[in-house]
């Protein structure tokens, strides 16, 4: 027997049995005439014939000084891992929406700004729905303090009253509701 049996060959080369046999039947191997294994030129028909970052990733030893390549298992495990937290967080944010935790930011805008406009016109109104009546009961008070007759003229407080509202809408108009 010129070379080596396939046990004495997967001893040499740290290789399973399994494996020597597997690279033997895909031609990986370089065979003398009665079988045996020809070590030196399977080892480099092997080396030239399989992917390094396979035969590291077989002996466990990727890390530093890894050979990457397009084949490369820890940027697809980087890829998938993220993949998989993002899915996470998709899912969690979907959880909290159907909850009621959180909302849809340009709808929560819309009905803020609606809110507001729909505060200010009742404000704005206010003055004319309520001078008539504020006019009557301060003439009431007036004249029932004083024993005189006193006229208020609903005109006038309706003018008064609008200013005032109008300054103080002024100043809410300044405040900026911010959504973030």
């Amino acid at each position: 027997m010129e070379g080596m049996s396939e046990r004495a060959y997967a001893e040499a080369s740290g290789l399973s049995r399994g494996a020597v046999q597997k690279a033997r039947k895909n031609g990986r191997l370089v065979l003398f005439a009665d079988g045996s294994i020809n070590a030196a030129a399977s080892d480099a028909r092997r080396g030239a014939m399989t992917d390094p970052d396979q035969q590291m990733r077989s002996r466990g030893s990727v890390g530093e000084g890894a050979v990457s390549g397009p084949s490369d298992s820890t940027s697809y495990l980087k890829a998938r891992t993220a993949l998989t937290v993002y899915q996470a967080q998709e899912r969690q944010l979907a959880i909290q929406k159907k909850k009621g935790v959180l909302v849809d930011r340009a709808r929560a805008e819309t009905l803020v700004f609606r809110l507001a406009r729909q505060e200010r016109d009742t404000w704005v109104t206010w003055p004319t729905r309520v001078a008539a009546l504020m006019a009557a009961q301060l003439s009431a008070e007036m004249e029932k303090a004083s024993g005189v007759p006193v006229t208020i003229e609903t005109a006038i407080l309706q003018r008064v009253l609008e200013t005032h509202v109008r300054e103080q809408l002024d100043a809410l108009a300044d405040l900026r509701v911010s959504i973030a």
